[in-house]
């Protein structure tokens, strides 16, 4: 019979010992917060006016539409201009200049 009683690891934290695979429910598991199920506030084909906030990292700008992020793809920081949605994910949207 194994020995699953906690033990100090070399952190002097107190750990379990666990088999290969063994895993406990929802650790190491994100949550999803409620607003990831929410209506967004666009949708594909929608135009709308923007004011582009920052630059992504890859060079995109960042918009916001109630709080909900865009990237404009070829978009500067300080730019006011219209965007069709191309595509909604679950925590942004994609949009073009028109």
């Amino acid at each position: 019979m194994e020995d699953n009683s906690p033990e100090e690891n070399s952190f002097g934290r107190r750990s379990e010992r666990r088999e290969f695979g063994d895993r406990r429910e929802g650790r190491g598991r994100m949550p999803m917060k409620a607003n990831y199920f929410l209506e967004k506030p666009v949708k594909v084909g929608d135009e709308i006016e923007v004011e582009v906030e920052a630059e992504a990292s890859r060079g995109d700008g960042i918009a916001k539409k109630d709080g909900f992020v865009i990237f404009v793809k070829g978009a500067k920081q300080g730019d006011h201009l219209k965007v069709k949605v191309t595509e909604v994910r679950a925590r942004f949207a994609l949009a073009e200049a028109v």
